[in-house]
C-alpha cells in the first residue's frame, strides 16, 4: 500500500508456483503499481507490460475509487477486469471462482460474517486463521513441502480517512495481526 491509498497484491495462477528461468519476478508488479497515484493508473501501467515476460499471475489493485483485477494467463495474455463494489475473493483462480476450493469453502463464510469496520475487523482475523479442512481449501496452510502461509494482511481503504493495514508476520492464527503505519 502506498501513501495515496493504492493497494496492490499479486498471486500465482495454478501451476505457476515459484520462479522460472528467463522470466521476471512477479513480485516487481505490485512495486511498479504502487508508483502510481491511483489504482486505475496502476492497472493501465501494468497492462503495458509484456505478459510473456512473467509466469502467470493474478494482480489485484484497489483504492477508494475502485478495484481492478489483472490476469496474466499461461499464454502471457493480459486481461483487465473492473470488480463491482462488494465482497470478492481472489485466489490463484479468477475472482469468486468456485472451482477454487478456497473460494468454494470460504467466500460464503466471509459473506455471512458482518462486514468489518476497521479498526474493528470483527470475525475476519479468525476466518483468515482457518487451517481446518483439506489443504487446498485452507486459508492458513502449514509450511510443508515448500508451500505454506507465511504472512497475512487485513487492509481497509475507507471512503474517507486513512487506510489501515494490519499484518501478521507469520502463519495467520499463530501470529497476531499488528498495525503497519
Amino acid at each position: 500500500m502506498n501513501p495515496a491509498g493504492v493497494v496492490a497484491a499479486v498471486l500465482n495462477r495454478p501451476g505457476s508456483l515459484g520462479p522460472a528461468a528467463g522470466k521476471l519476478s512477479r513480485g516487481m508488479l505490485p512495486l511498479m503499481a504502487l508508483e502510481h497515484a491511483s489504482a486505475l493508473e496502476a492497472a493501465q501501467a501494468v497492462m503495458t507490460v509484456r505478459g510473456a515476460s512473467y509466469r502467470s499471475f493474478n494482480l489485484v489493485l484497489a483504492d477508494r475509487s475502485g478495484v481492478w483485477f489483472v490476469r496474466n494467463d499461461e499464454d502471457g495474455r493480459l486481461d483487465l477486469v473492473t470488480l463491482e463494489p462488494g465482497l470478492h475473493m481472489v485466489t490463484s483462480h479468477d475472482p469468486d471462482d468456485e472451482s477454487s476450493p478456497r473460494v468454494a469453502r470460504h467466500l460464503p463464510r466471509f459473506r455471512a460474517a458482518a462486514a468489518p469496520m476497521p479498526p474493528d475487523w470483527g470475525a475476519w482475523p479468525v476466518l483468515l486463521a482457518d487451517g481446518a479442512g483439506p489443504r487446498a481449501a485452507s486459508l492458513s496452510v502449514p509450511g510443508e513441502a515448500g508451500f505454506g502461509t507465511v504472512c497475512g494482511s487485513l487492509v481497509g481503504v475507507p471512503a474517507q480517512g486513512r487506510a489501515t493495514w494490519l499484518f501478521a508476520a507469520g502463519r495467520t492464527g499463530n501470529v497476531p495481526f499488528s498495525p503497519i503505519t
